[in-house]
């Protein structure tokens, strides 16, 4: 999603950039990942290296012994990398290590907590970047005070938003709630599965608070593939929930455009509820995304699962409707490669790397 439009903003270009994708492979669910690909009507990559599911460190090395070399062979001008997945980490190391410029999508988000995954592979990847593409005002002063230069910054805005936005009419008339016999505007969608809430006691507490939810309004969950497999393990039900397989991204997003309001761990639902005015409960001690709350729908419960029976009482009192951030428009992939066309990088290669 955050790559697609600078992907096809790229191709539109071919006189000044030659682009090749270069897919690691990290999400192989086929839910996961080639819905995506499909979906948002992009071309098979032109390079898969299929590193596949491993822990953190194996992983990363995965991608490091597969991508090297081929970026030996290309001989890349740039390699773009986007969010803070290992995939990024990975290749935003292997490209420093052969003197490979960087250019990180969606830098300078910080969390400040370093027990996430995620919070490390950001910093590190920012700090091996020489061009740094930021999509919130907060972003910028992180970078700053990191001690990078403001010449190496560049606030082009959310790239994801571009592809919602691209997106929206067709989200919009796929009327999933419909087929899931949910009511427009009556229903919790949940999404849950980052580690300090999955993999441990805190995942069943979840769900029996959302079982209360679900005597007040309708709960739908689409289960993430490693919470399916927490839920198998510590053998717990969830009778009065609407339990669904992975959706792909349109009908997601058509699913969370309908919705009265959503409760989620991840990063990216927090921006995409808050362009769509969707109420938003984030069920973490912070957010790599302070925007959402500060100007969006956002609102942190904390890494707390009791909270989660307090949110019909939270939208019965009413929330601000929010305001979407500067540069969240669906130009950002626009302004991105007019950053590039101004520096010495093309005529040239462009690798960019997907996880």
């Amino acid at each position: 999603m955050k790559m697609a439009p600078v992907i096809r903003e790229l191709a539109d270009r071919p006189d000044d950039f030659r682009q090749l994708v270069v897919h690691t492979g990290q999400h192989y669910d086929r839910a996961m990942s080639e819905v995506f690909l499909e979906q948002l009507g992009l071309a098979v990559p032109d390079h898969m290296l299929g590193v596949g599911s491993a822990s953190h460190a194996a992983q990363t090395a995965r991608v490091m012994q597969r991508l090297e070399p081929l970026l030996l062979e290309l001989e890349p001008d740039l390699i773009l990398v986007p969010g803070d997945v290992n995939s990024t980490l990975a290749a935003a190391l292997t490209a420093a290590k052969l003197d490979i410029p960087v250019g990180h999508v969606e830098a300078g988000l910080r969390s400040f907590d370093r027990t996430m995954p995620e919070e490390v592979n950001r910093v590190v990847t920012d700090q091996l970047s020489s061009l740094l593409f930021t999509h919130s005002p907060e972003a910028t002063d992180h970078l700053l005070r990191e001690g990078r230069r403001a010449s190496d910054i560049h606030f082009v805005g959310n790239t994801m938003i571009d592809t919602l936005v691209a997106m929206k009419p067709r989200f919009d008339a796929l009327g999933t709630a419909g087929a899931h016999g949910l009511r427009r505007e009556d229903y919790l969608v949940v999404t849950l599965h980052r580690p300090a809430l999955v993999d441990g006691p805190l995942l069943r507490v979840a769900l029996e608070q959302l079982e209360i939810v679900a005597q007040t309004m309708p709960v739908i969950f689409p289960i993430h593939p490693r919470t399916r497999a927490a839920m198998a393990t510590g053998a717990i039900s969830a009778s009065r929930l609407l339990l669904a397989e992975p959706l792909g991204y349109l009908e997601f997003l058509s699913l969370v455009a309908s919705a009265r309001a959503v409760l989620t761990d991840s990063g990216g639902i927090q921006e995409e509820t808050t362009y769509l005015g969707i109420p938003c409960f984030t069920l973490r001690d912070n957010t790599e995304r302070p925007v959402t709350c500060s100007l969006g729908t956002n609102t942190l419960l904390g890494l707390d699962p009791m909270r989660i029976a307090e949110i019909p009482a939270l939208l019965d009192r009413g929330q601000p409707g929010g305001q979407i951030p500067p540069l969240w428009d669906g130009h950002a992939a626009k302004r991105l490669v007019e950053v590039l066309l101004g520096r010495t990088v093309g005529p040239g290669d462009v690798s960019t790397a997907a996880p």
